[in-house]
């Protein structure tokens, strides 16, 4: 593809969207999870974004063939990162607050440092020991709580949380190094619209009973609407642009304000409690968090490589 120009507006548009709106994908999943089966709603969600994706990558010209090694990885990553890295997060949120489950999978990218020292054998910075410590201390924080252990299927919801950080993880990784399409808003279209099949045919396979929209209520049917054109559509495209046009640790920084969105509108819409320990627990893991993402000694790539680049270079 072309090189994109650098737009002022799109950048704020664009990292308001990476900020706010994913922050909010934890409350709209949160009240559309209540009403219809985890696996179904996320089907739907991702088949609906990636067909609409399709009729806009068409209508801009954009061509959809690609190889079938391509095919085949964007199947791979679709079930890594949507499939299951998504659609047991929602299944997830019938046992835990919204909020608890953001500030669980901030810890993410946690899991992918440690994940490339046990696969890849890359050297951890000391920057990042100390990220790594302060975030197992946030984990342990957030997840003992007595009071929240004690809820039915609680633990299970946590472990679950857990499971689909390692696949979003290990998708991070595969992605990485996996031929894709070079288009993102295609390669982004075939996940969607890959792993939604998946979802709705897991969802036949567990039993769920599906339902018409028309049976849906007011705020499921808001909640739907907004998870597939601000949550999937907008949201992704917004993240791989500035990925294009940013510094990849600028981008990172949505780690740091997604859970606290999601905090404030589970606590002001759900009513969802906020403990003193949940709150702590939230300040030790995202410092944790920013030590992994630092660059005050270290660029992201620097950090498992052990070369050092200079401050000038570096911003």
């Amino acid at each position: 593809m072309v090189k994109m120009q650098r737009n002022t507006v799109l950048v704020v548009l664009s990292f308001f969207a990476i900020y706010f709106i994913w922050g909010s994908t934890y409350l709209w999943n949160k009240i559309a999870v209540t009403e219809l089966p985890a696996f179904m709603l996320a089907g739907i969600r991702f088949v609906t974004a990636g067909c609409l994706i399709f009729i806009i990558s068409k209508a801009l010209g954009f061509s959809l063939k690609i190889t079938k090694k391509q095919f085949k990885n964007t199947i791979i990553a679709g079930f890594l990162f949507l499939t299951f890295g998504n659609g047991v997060v929602v299944w997830a949120l019938k046992y835990v607050d919204s909020s608890f489950a953001a500030l669980e999978v901030s810890a993410q990218p946690l899991v992918v440092l440690i994940m490339m020292r046990i696969l890849h054998g890359k050297k951890i910075q000391p920057m990042s020991i100390i990220g790594v410590i302060l975030g197992i201390s946030g984990i342990f924080l957030l997840v003992g709580q007595k009071e929240i252990i004690a809820q039915d299927g609680a633990i299970l919801g946590m472990v679950l949380i857990f499971i689909c950080m390692l696949s979003w993880s290990y998708g991070s990784l595969f992605v990485g190094k996996a031929d894709l399409p070079k288009n993102f808003f295609v390669n982004t279209g075939y996940q969607m619209l890959t792993s939604g099949l998946s979802l709705l045919i897991i969802s036949t396979i567990f039993g769920e009973q599906w339902t018409s929209p028309t049976t849906w209520s007011t705020p499921v049917i808001w909640s739907m609407l907004l998870l597939i054109v601000f949550g999937s559509i907008v949201t992704f495209t917004a993240f791989n642009y500035l990925l294009r046009i940013v510094s990849p640790e600028k981008v990172a920084t949505s780690t740091y304000v997604n859970p606290i969105i999601a905090m404030i509108l589970g606590w002001y819409f759900l009513k969802e409690d906020i403990s003193m320990q949940s709150a702590l627990a939230s300040v030790v893991l995202l410092t944790g968090v920013y030590f992994i993402n630092t660059k005050k000694s270290l660029t992201i790539f620097s950090r498992f490589s052990g070369k050092r680049i200079p401050k000038k270079a570096a911003d």
